[in-house]
């Protein structure tokens, strides 16, 4: 069976195995041969969509009673049927599974099936009739009856009857892949009725599900449009209640009614979403995914916006201007209800209005109309008039043109006042209008005191435009000033009189305007009102950065969610009135910080500067621009090469992008504390402002936050490292020097005498930097050492002591987190507090957002995979199945609750490999109670390469493996009801005992119909089937498809990405995935699951495997891949391609070619796939010159003897020795099970000898006997070589190459001469290379499960000789092909198109990649 697995390493969410599937499924595939059914089908299958549909109807409505009752703990445990919970709910669902049961039972017990069929009873026609057993049974009777008495080889078992090995050929596959389904019928059925996402039919999930959906902003457009209710929607998440009225509120309310209560502080709470909102964009700001100037469209107002002059002013607003377009103003407006809203909100709204007033005709009304059903264009307007108003007034000082100003503005009021702007102004000048005031602005703007003439000029242009131009009916301002100055010329000579005067004497406009002083704040808004005057359509865009736009998205979905309300930071002091918390982060020898010379140099010729200049080159630019330096040309500035070693590893999964973002939660208190005690002054001078001040306000704040947060680090070598000079150690300094409340644990190991002894004391110790040096806290002695198991958990359990607080989040060093998503830490708290059933929660999950998957198609896939499983996987886990358990990083535990309930990681070795989810085990066998909350995100790094993904994959699938074995399983399966037991086998270790079924169930059809084949009972059944007319039984014989596309299993990832960015970018996501080779991604994987999870429950020897985390875009050499992958997916894709091409050869002459490749289509794929995957999707896999390294690597490798000490990617006898490493501790019974296993490969040549033509249609015994002899032979050939190598190639070379030729001589004239005589023919030489390979390599697996009782023999080093010939044969097969294919350039470039396709399509640099070592060489 293809399975095409598009969901994450745990949990397959949505196999929707289910009734009303298979239903609409069957109707669907049926509907055209509706006209040639009889009445009673058409009936059948009507009576089965109602059937679904009552079924459809009658689940849900019994689950949402027992919805409340997730499940019972019963104290009858004396009897067993005391341990059943029953209700309404499982009484319905046990009928509707009667049928499932009724199949299986028909199935599995032939006879009874056969009585129904037989008997004339009512019921069971009905119930062969409902069943469809009649279809299934007729051919296998048949194939019963027909009678095979001459068979294509020597039958070992003549005498049994009935055809049983072509039964049992054709009806094993089918029993395992029924053994697959039966195992999903429950956790289907219950996800089927109960998940959100799926058909929904219960009035809250659905009021849930809408509500949910409605609120999703996915696009910066729709940012835009809710922007205005983020104030309200901030006051009443992340700003504390005013009274206890208001904190114990209920919050489950809808999306109309959220921001309906109204509070005293609702203006104050504007002041401080604009506080809060100007920190995010700082920290944008900081992280480089904004630029200074770019930033301004977030920012509610620029506070350093550079002047350009106006002839590069298109280019500034295009190129420049994010970080002003995004702020907000502070100002003490705020405090009267008035927002100046980011620029990035009012963008072409005043030149959209303008070109609307121009043309318009019609009533002001209707105008008004207009421009008010547009919110931010009527902002936008009223901005813009308010503040041409404002800074005329501190522009012109003197009397006569204030009053002349002061009156033109009284005569525009008062006609917007009588609704007829229309009739009395001419709005065809307003464009005229729009470009004098630009003038003007950028001459304020510009402040350059020779300007003082331009200045006047364009005032007079103004007072000219309006007076004269834009006034119908004439200005009585000019009127009045007119009878003032008792002037009889008529209006236009004494304009031209008074022209000259106005604006033009010294004291009458204040220019230039100060860049300091009390008027700074007026000219920062004289610099917002240019961006409003200019800004176009290319703001629309703002920010550019990808990144920036999915953070700004989600942090204004997030405030929408139902979330607890936030306390004030002094009160979460109290206990359990709230939690002050720890973060704790293991870590070993990962990287901390990429050096100065990685960041210049690289194995591989690509720096991880130059790296990173590529991958993101917006964050490069504004990252230069923060340095000042446009090339970062002064490597030997020290303090500019450190910002450069942190601005590399801020973008790659090291400890120090880890520990930046866990100091957010810190930074966060300081900022949530400040709004809690800060007076009006304080907030309107700025949190900067406060935080640079060294006063008690500024030491309050500090203090605060360091007693309510805890970031612990848990480097258990720091100390071996710190004596050895690493430099990992400075760097871990240096990071608890740059972050003060930063601490260290680690685990010392020192000698001492005791007891006139010497020995080695442990013990557990904290330190902090104190003047740039590390200073012991805390020292705890530790009873012995603490390594027992795999490392992590005992790094993580020794260091928990150090940790503080009620709530404790451990956090992986892969992982980030960003400002405004530390700000909700407050809300995720207080679901500690919040009882779900009749416990309070003691492990809250988070969601997480996988920030790898930017570059290679691979890493697309898994950032799809994990983002569809930590959303939509995690969430149906939590409820309704109740059955996450602890998956990883970032969850939140109660500290209490674990600490007293053996912590939060199991430390024995190989059994824990997944210590995680045992911490999840144990919580939920303690009554512990675990959630899932997706209003709070962090930042993940997974594995994008394809060697170490499969790593990753393999670890994985052993720990499962290790699981299955685990008692806490045991323990889960018998206190959990029926449907949490199946729902969590499925969820955990099932996923994985499916993966292997379905590809035993490859091998046993492929096997089975090897069996039918080589016997000829396939050919004599056909044969008598086409005598007889029997379509029924050829249709069964060739039905044995293994075929399942695969495409259900991607509706999570579909789902939930549709969600997240619409439904329509979901489907053309999910069809370009094909076209990138996801199939053969998925399923290479697939074979990665079953191989390790398979050998690991035979044999066990599970192991931790490290992936590495650096970048990883280069290309893998020949040699490690098959290093990788030989045992694992080569040796098994050979096997099933021998299988099909030994299937292919011999039903060539009764078999149509369009059946074999129905049949077979999808297991060619699959062989292929775990063929050539490796180096489809390996960088440069098919450049010449890298071939060409490769070959001579390989060859080095193949030839290089081992010994100890030698490295298994030096030595192939190395590897070869490591890679049985799990059969040198197995048991008898796993090795005679392994033994058993390789004895399949001796079936080919038992099978093909006797299709020999040298064999002449003899069938006897003694033909198999003879082949024998010949691989005998074979092997003493291979045997004298080897020996003539060993003590003639050195000394004697020349007779060593004459033995060599003399041999070879040999074998030529055996062969000549057995053609001759015996009828040898080319056929039988290919046919004996298909059956004597694999007899060469079961005897060598036999060898290897024998090695305790063969390794002193020379039977074992004639085994390793013979394997590394295999090894050999092996590699080579799979290196010609892609030697060959590397001469077509097209080949190369189409690879890399499809590889790195989302590189692409964001037109980031790949080639000077790829490319980086051959430019570096050269």
């Amino acid at each position: 069976m293809l399975v095409i697995n598009f969901r994450s390493d745990k949990v397959n969410s949505l196999q929707l195995m289910s009734f009303r599937k298979n239903t609409v499924l069957d109707v669907a595939f049926t509907w055209k041969a509706r006209c040639t059914m009889d009445f009673s089908q058409k009936l059948k299958r009507t009576l089965k969509v109602v059937v679904a549909i009552i079924w459809t109807i009658v689940l849900p409505v019994f689950y949402s009673g027992f919805r409340r009752k997730y499940t019972c703990y019963s104290t009858q445990y004396g009897s067993w049927l005391g341990e059943w919970c029953y209700s309404s709910y499982m009484v319905a669902v046990a009928f509707y599974l009667m049928t499932n049961a009724v199949d299986m039972v028909l199935f599995l017990v032939p006879v009874i099936g056969r009585y129904i069929e037989t008997s004339n009873w009512r019921i069971c026609s009905i119930l062969s009739w409902w069943t469809q057993i009649k279809p299934l049974i007729a051919p296998t009777r048949k194939i019963m009856k027909i009678g095979v008495k001459n068979y294509d080889w020597h039958e070992l078992f003549p005498k049994v009857r009935s055809n049983a090995g072509a039964i049992a050929a054709i009806w094993a596959p089918i029993i395992l892949v029924s053994i697959s389904r039966s195992t999903r019928i429950s956790p289907c059925l219950y996800i089927s009725w109960t998940h959100k996402y799926g058909t929904l039919f219960t009035v809250q999930s659905l009021v849930e599900f809408m509500e949910f959906y409605t609120i999703l902003i996915r696009t910066l457009g729709m940012v835009r449009s809710t922007f205005q209710s983020l104030p309200s929607a901030f006051s009443a998440c992340l700003i504390p209640p005013s009274s206890k009225t208001e904190k114990d509120q209920n919050r489950k309310w809808y999306l109309h009614q959220r921001f309906q209560k109204a509070s005293e502080n609702e203006k104050n709470s504007v002041v401080k979403f604009v506080l809060v909102w100007n920190q995010i964009i700082c920290s944008f700001r900081e992280e480089d995914l904004i630029s200074n100037r770019l930033n301004t469209f977030f920012l509610f107002f620029s506070l350093n916006m550079p002047y350009l002059s106006r002839n590069l002013m298109e280019f500034y607003f295009i190129k420049s201007r994010e970080m002003d377009l995004m702020k907000i103003p502070s100002s003490p407006e705020l405090f009267s209800g008035q927002v100046h809203w980011p620029v990035f909100l009012l963008t072409n709204k005043l030149a959209t209005a303008l070109n609307i007033a121009r043309d318009f005709v019609g009533k002001d009304a209707s105008l008004c109309r207009m421009i008010t059903q547009d919110t931010h264009m009527y902002l936008a307007v009223t901005e813009c008039y308010e503040s041409l108003k404002y800074i005329l007034d501190i522009l012109v000082v003197g009397d006569l043109e204030r009053r002349i100003i002061s009156g033109i503005f009284g005569e525009i009021e008062e006609i917007i006042a009588r609704s007829s702007l229309v009739e009395e102004l001419k709005m065809s000048e307003l464009p005229a209008l729009h470009a004098r005031c630009v003038e003007l602005v950028d001459l304020l703007v510009e402040g350059n005191e020779s300007n003082r003439d331009k200045v006047v000029k364009a005032l007079q242009d103004i007072f000219e435009l309006v007076t004269n131009d834009m006034v119908l009916n004439g200005s009585r301002t000019l009127d009045s000033l007119y009878s003032h100055q008792q002037i009889e010329e008529d209006a236009t000579e004494f304009f031209g009189e008074i022209e000259p005067q106005l604006f033009a004497s010294k004291h009458s406009i204040h220019f230039p305007l100060p860049d300091s002083g009390p008027l700074v704040d007026k000219v920062l808004l004289i610099k917002r009102f240019l961006l409003l005057l200019t800004v176009k359509d290319t703001a629309l865009d703002i920010p550019s950065n990808l990144e920036a736009q999915r953070r700004i998205s989600f942090f204004t979905t997030s405030l929408f969610m139902d979330m607890p309300s936030a306390p004030k930071v002094r009160n979460m002091l109290s206990f359990r009135l709230s939690f002050d918390y720890s973060v704790l982060t293991p870590h070993f020898m990962e990287e901390v910080k990429f050096s100065t010379k990685e960041l210049h140099s690289s194995q591989e010729g690509v720096p991880i500067s130059f790296y990173m200049q590529k991958i993101y080159p917006d964050e490069w630019q504004n990252f230069l621009e923060r340095m000042e330096d446009e090339k970062l040309d002064g490597s030997n500035d020290e303090f500019k090469e450190e910002d450069l070693r942190n601005w590399a590893s801020f973008r790659g999964q090291t400890l120090s992008r880890t520990v930046r973002g866990m100091m957010y939660y810190r930074k966060a208190l300081k900022l949530q504390a400040f709004l809690d005690m800060a007076e009006d002054d304080d907030i309107l001078q700025g949190y900067d402002v406060i935080e640079r001040r060294n006063d008690t306000l500024s030491a309050q704040l500090d203090a605060l936050a360091d007693m309510k947060f805890t970031h612990v680090i848990s480097c258990q070598i720091f100390g071996s490292q710190k004596s050895s000079g690493d430099p990992q150690a400075q760097d871990i300094l240096d990071l608890m020097i740059r972050y003060p409340s930063l601490r260290v644990a680690y685990v010392e190991e020192k000698e001492e005498i005791v007891a006139d002894k010497p020995g080695k004391v442990y013990s557990s110790i904290l330190v902090k930097a104190v003047n740039g040096f590390d200073q012991e806290v805390y020292r705890i002695k530790l009873p012995g050492p603490p390594n027992i198991g795999e490392g992590k958990p005992e790094n993580q359990n020794h260091a928990i002591i150090f940790t503080r607080g009620e709530a404790l989040q451990a956090i992986d060093m892969n992982q980030d987190n960003y400002m405004e998503e530390a700000l909700k830490m407050r809300n995720i708290l207080q679901e500690f507090l919040r009882h779900q059933g009749r416990r309070p929660p003691t492990i809250l999950g988070l969601r997480e957002h996988v920030f790898t998957g930017s570059v290679s198609s691979l890493a697309w896939f898994m950032s799809y995979q994990e983002t569809s499983f930590v959303t939509i996987g995690q969430r149906l886990l939590a409820n309704p199945l109740r059955v996450r358990f602890h998956y990883g990083h970032p969850d939140l535990f109660d500290r209490v609750f674990h600490l007293t309930r053996g912590g939060i990681s199991k430390a024995s070795k190989t059994i824990n490999l997944s210590e995680d989810v045992f911490a999840g085990f144990n919580t939920t066998l303690r009554r512990g109670y675990v959630t899932y909350h997706e209003y709070m995100q962090v930042g993940k790094g997974r594995d994008v390469g394809l060697n170490s993904i499969s790593k990753f994959e393999a670890k994985v699938a052993n720990g499962n493996s290790e699981q299955t074995l685990s008692r806490d399983i045991y323990r889960l399966g018998r206190r959990f009801d029926f449907f949490r037991m199946f729902s969590c086998y499925f969820t955990t270790i099932g996923f994985y005992f499916n993966s292997l079924i379905s590809v035993i169930g490859v091998y046993v059809f492929l096997y089975g119909q090897l069996y039918l084949v080589l016997s000829g009972l396939e050919k004599a059944l056909v044969l008598e089937a086409r005598i007889q007319n029997i379509q029924s039984l050829e249709t069964a014989l060739a039905s044995q498809s293994f075929i399942q596309l695969g495409l259900l299993t991607g509706l999570p990832m579909v789902m939930e990405i549709g969600l997240e960015r619409g439904f329509l970018t979901a489907l053309k996501d999910f069809v370009l995935m094909q076209f990138q080779l996801a199939a053969v991604f998925f399923t290479f994987s697939l074979g990665t699951k079953s191989h390790y999870y398979g050998r690991t429950i035979l044999h066990g020897g599970a192991q931790y495997r490290p992936t590495g985390r650096k970048v990883v875009v280069f290309h893998a050499s020949f040699t490690e891949n098959y290093r990788l992958y030989s045992r694992s997916h080569f040796v098994k894709g050979f096997e099933i391609l021998l299988l099909l091409i030994v299937y292919d050869l011999f039903r060539r002459s009764y078999q149509s070619s369009m059946a074999y490749v129905l049949i077979t289509y999808a297991i060619w794929f699959m062989s292929l796939t775990w063929l050539f995957a490796p180096f489809l999707f390996n960088p440069s896999g098919f450049n010449w010159g890298k071939i060409v390294d490769d070959w001579k690597n390989w060859n080095k490798w193949i030839k290089q003897q081992g010994g100890i000490g030698i490295q298994q990617d030096k030595s192939w006898r190395s590897w070869w020795n490591d890679e049985q490493a799990h059969l040198r501790h197995s048991g008898l019974s796993s090795r005679l099970i392994e033994i058993i296993l390789s004895l399949r490969f001796f079936i080919y040549q038992y099978g093909l000898v006797y299709h020999l033509d040298i064999s002449g249609q003899n069938k006897n015994f003694i033909v198999y006997v003879l082949s024998w002899v010949v691989i005998v032979m074979i092997f003493l050939l291979v045997k004298a070589v080897n020996l003539g190598r060993r003590y003639l190639s050195a000394n004697y070379h020349l007779a060593f190459r004459l033995f060599k030729a003399f041999l070879f001589l040999g074998v030529v004239a055996t062969i000549i001469i057995l053609s001759i005589i015996c009828d040898l023919s080319l056929r039988d030489l290919i046919v004996c290379c298909l059956g004597f390979f694999p007899t060469g390599w079961g005897l060598i697996l036999v060898a290897q499960a024998m090695r305790p009782k063969i390794e002193a023999t020379g039977l074992w080093h004639f085994t390793r000789v013979f394997a590394q010939a295999y090894d050999y044969g092996m590699g080579v097969a799979l290196f010609a092909p892609i030697a060959s294919l590397a001469w077509l350039p097209i080949i190369s470039a189409f690879q890399t198109r499809f590889l790195f396709n989302e590189a692409f399509s964001r037109r980031l640099q790949i080639q000077p990649i790829l490319a980086g070592k051959k430019k570096r060489n050269s």
